[in-house]
This record gives structure tokens, C-alpha cells and sequence, in this order.
């Protein structure tokens, strides 16, 4: 018992990106506009649909919901991480687990709105004349609420883990967010948690990215078996875009859990991390509304 709650008391220090003073500011800065875009981007989308009554379709409801998950996503950590750039404040464990859990919720729920996307695009093309019927608002509806549902129970395992583990090595996290994997490292519990986690996450990750490609295959086959050379190349582009974002998403995240470890400081771990939780967020509103508003103009 007296080990339980030394574990839940415990306080950590994020070390963030980097210890040289002189870049502190100037990396503020450019977190704090990347973070300002990202939120004016994804909310500004979830807006711009909401008040046009011509979006409400399938696809725009698919965006604005991976915007949603996106803010999310980046509001999980960069406040934080922006506030670590002008003093490394102690963050507790409970603290920790929710910044994670709260990212690993966003995350998790993106991989599975980008396969709901994909199976849109699928029949849209695919099967164009059943699509008003097979993409009802009700099957919508309940593939959205799926996806979040999945995001919301799937970390639950991940943060079981994480309460169980005492630290003993050290309290600082050589990291920009509590992210799973560093917390592992410094604890003194059993490495077999470890490899779950991985698998677990493997998982999630293999079986997004192969049925995400499987839909994306018969869309490219059905495209190029289109006459009309204008239809094929805007149906070209659009697809092209997304795989593009599926592959910068699940890409990084796959380098980032299966891939051998990178070192004490793990600084290509940081870089992957700072990708997906970062960069990709601004990304997203941007690729998929101007290549789909191409597409359907």
C-alpha cells in the first residue's frame, strides 16, 4: 500500500525538446503559431460545415469530425509543452495519465475515422448509384460515434498499465509530453508491460492501415477504369491526398512503437512524436477540404 501511493504521488519533469536556453523562446514562438493555426483550421472547418447546409453529406461530416479529433489531438499536448519552453513545472502522475490518455483517446479515434473515410471514398466511387442509400445519416452517424467509442475504451488498457507501475530510477521524462513508452523506461516494474503496450498499439495501427489500403486499392482500380479523363484525374487527386495523410499518420506512428528504441534520449522518438502531435494537425483540414471541395466541384 505505502508503495501505491508513493507511485501516485509521484512528480515528473518533462525535459521537452531541448536544454539550450537561447532556443526556448524562439521555439515558443513557433509551437504557439502552429498550435493558433491548427485551432483556427479545425474549428474554422467544423464551423464552415456546420453553417452550410450543402456539406451536410457523409464525407464533410467524416472531416469535421477528424478536425474535432485533430484539435483534440494537439490541444492534448501542446499547451504543455508550450508552457515547459518557459519553466519545467513538475506534472504529477494523475496529471500524466491524463494528458496521455486524453492524446492516445485522439489518436486512436483518427485511425478509425480515417478507415470510416476510406470506406466512404470506397462505395462514393465504387458504387456511386447505391452510395445515398448505403451512406445513410443513420449508418454516419454510428460509424462516427464507433470510431470515438473505440478511442475512448481502447486507451483504458494502456492507462491500467500505467497505474500499476512504481518508479524507482528517476522523475525526469525525456520527452515533450507524457507519452507511454518513456514512463516505461523509467519505471521498475515489469518490461513484459512494455511489449503489450506494443502489441497492443501494433494492432490498432496494422489492422487501420491495411483495411484503409484494401478500400484505397479497389478505388484505384475503380478510378482507372473511369473514360472520362476528367473525372479519373480529380478522383486521382483526392485519393492521392488522402493516402497522403494516412500515410504521414500511421507512417510515424509505426516508426515510433515498432521500430528498435533510438537511444537513452530518444531524440528520433521526439521527432516522430512531434510529427503526429504536432505538424500533422494544421495538416489535415487543409489536404482534405480543398482536395475534396476539387473534387466535388
Amino acid at each position: 500500500m505505502m508503495e501505491a501511493n508513493k507511485t501516485l504521488g509521484t512528480e515528473f519533469v518533462l525535459t521537452g525538446l531541448t536544454d539550450l536556453p537561447r532556443l526556448q523562446v524562439p521555439l515558443f514562438l513557433v509551437f504557439l503559431v502552429i498550435y493558433l493555426v491548427t485551432m483556427a483550421g479545425n474549428f474554422g472547418l467544423i464551423l464552415f460545415i456546420w453553417k452550410d447546409p450543402h456539406l451536410h453529406t457523409p464525407m464533410y461530416s467524416f472531416l469535421g469530425s477528424l478536425a474535432f479529433a485533430d484539435a483534440c489531438s494537439s490541444s492534448s499536448v501542446t499547451p504543455k509543452m508550450l508552457m515547459n519552453f518557459l519553466s519545467k513545472d513538475h506534472i504529477s502522475l494523475i496529471e500524466c495519465i491524463t494528458q496521455f490518455y486524453t492524446f492516445a483517446f485522439s489518436a486512436t479515434t483518427e485511425c478509425f475515422l480515417l478507415v470510416v473515410m476510406a470506406y466512404d471514398r470506397y462505395v462514393a466511387i465504387c458504387n456511386p448509384l447505391l452510395y445515398p442509400v448505403v451512406m445513410s445519416n443513420r449508418l454516419c452517424t454510428w460509424l462516427i460515434s464507433a470510431s470515438y467509442a473505440i478511442g475512448f475504451l481502447q486507451p483504458i488498457i494502456h492507462v491500467g498499465l500505467l497505474f500499476r507501475l512504481t518508479f524507482c530510477r528517476s522523475n525526469m521524462i525525456h520527452y515533450f509530453y507524457c507519452e507511454i513508452l518513456p514512463l516505461f523506461t523509467i519505471s521498475c516494474t515489469d518490461p513484459s508491460n512494455n511489449a503489450l503496450v506494443l502489441i497492443s498499439a501494433s494492432f490498432i495501427q496494422a489492422s487501420a492501415f491495411i483495411t484503409i489500403m484494401v478500400s484505397y486499392t479497389c478505388v484505384l482500380f475503380a478510378i482507372l477504369r473511369k473514360k472520362l479523363e476528367k473525372g479519373r484525374s480529380k478522383a486521382l487527386s483526392m485519393c492521392i491526398a488522402h493516402l497522403l495523410s494516412v500515410f504521414l499518420f500511421c507512417g510515424t506512428l509505426f516508426f515510433l512503437y515498432v521500430r528498435p528504441r533510438s537511444g537513452p534520449d530518444h531524440y528520433l522518438d521526439k521527432m516522430y512524436s512531434l510529427f503526429y502531435t504536432i505538424i500533422i494537425p494544421p495538416l489535415n483540414p487543409f489536404t482534405y477540404s480543398l482536395r475534396n471541395k476539387e473534387t466535388s466541384g
